[in-house]
């Protein structure tokens, strides 16, 4: 959808490029859901795919994703054999609403920004204890965890100005087992509840991330694989019934017997090592 409202299209090839901040300012990655409505307060775009922030960089102690990455790239990243939860990233990807023509344009960091309980590079980067690199147009930068990022429906931490640079997931928890559980009320339809589990043998802990089924993502950490009780007791405390989201993908009731299903699924088979 074309956008007559913007007047003017900034390409900056450096941070210290990056224009001064004003009403009306947008930040341009994928632009697939800039583009796919009006948008009547937008009258500048600042292009981010000039500033050419490579995609994807894997460190000997963390992999960094680029805002900028698109959902194509991450899909097809080869990891390391030893990541045995990279395969996360193409399950993840699968979660979204979207086609692969949408991947190819949609970006890790705009999905995350948008701030959807359905989100799923939100819930992949969660349960990946992934933290946001954050630039402030002071010229500063702050590093945040992406479950303290999303705070809501359509709500994040950003403040006028502000730009999600990157996210950092780090390699101990890449080579954690992972389970992952989603359930869509159409077999291509939006996450209505989406659970990851990982289990770090070198760290001896147990984390469970709930997201789609919740207005903001949970992460809840544990020393070791809980018991069915002890999970169960931990989910009722850190999910009152006003954070389960209620949308015509699904009721507060169903998403929790969903969440509550699929936590134990997840907790057997990283208790029994099958992952």
């Amino acid at each position: 959808m074309d956008i007559n409202t913007v007047a003017e299209v900034v390409r900056p090839r450096r941070r210290e490029s990056l224009p001064q901040w004003r009403a009306g300012d947008a930040w341009l990655g994928g632009g697939t859901w800039l583009f796919s409505e009006l948008q009547p307060a937008v009258h500048r775009l600042v292009d981010l795919e000039s500033l050419e922030w490579p995609s994807l960089e894997a460190h000997e102690d963390k992999l960094v994703i680029a805002a900028t990455c698109r959902i194509a790239e991450l899909h097809d990243f080869v990891a390391p054999s030893d990541w045995s939860a990279a395969h996360l990233f193409g399950k993840c990807c699968n979660a979204l609403l979207a086609s692969f023509k949408i991947w190819n344009a949609a970006t890790v960091g705009g999905n995350i920004c948008m701030s959807l309980p359905a989100g799923a590079m939100t819930s992949l980067t969660t349960a990946l204890h992934g933290v946001c690199v954050i630039w402030g147009a002071d010229g500063s930068e702050r590093r945040l965890p992406v479950e303290e990022f999303v705070t809501g429906v359509h709500q994040n931490v950003l403040q006028p100005g502000e730009l999600l640079r990157a996210i950092e997931l780090p390699v101990a928890l890449l080579r954690a087992r992972a389970s992952f559980r989603q359930i869509s009320l159409s077999s291509l339809g939006r996450s209505a509840v989406l659970l990851i589990g990982t289990a770090n043998p070198l760290m001896g802990s147990f984390a469970l991330t709930v997201t789609a089924g919740v207005v903001r993502p949970l992460r809840l950490e544990f020393p070791d694989v809980p018991s069915e009780s002890e999970l169960r007791a931990r989910l009722a405390e850190a999910i009152p019934d006003e954070l389960y989201y209620d949308d015509p993908n699904g009721t507060p009731a169903y998403r929790r017997h969903m969440t509550a299903l699929f936590a134990e699924q997840i907790r057997r088979e990283l208790a029994e090592g099958a992952v």
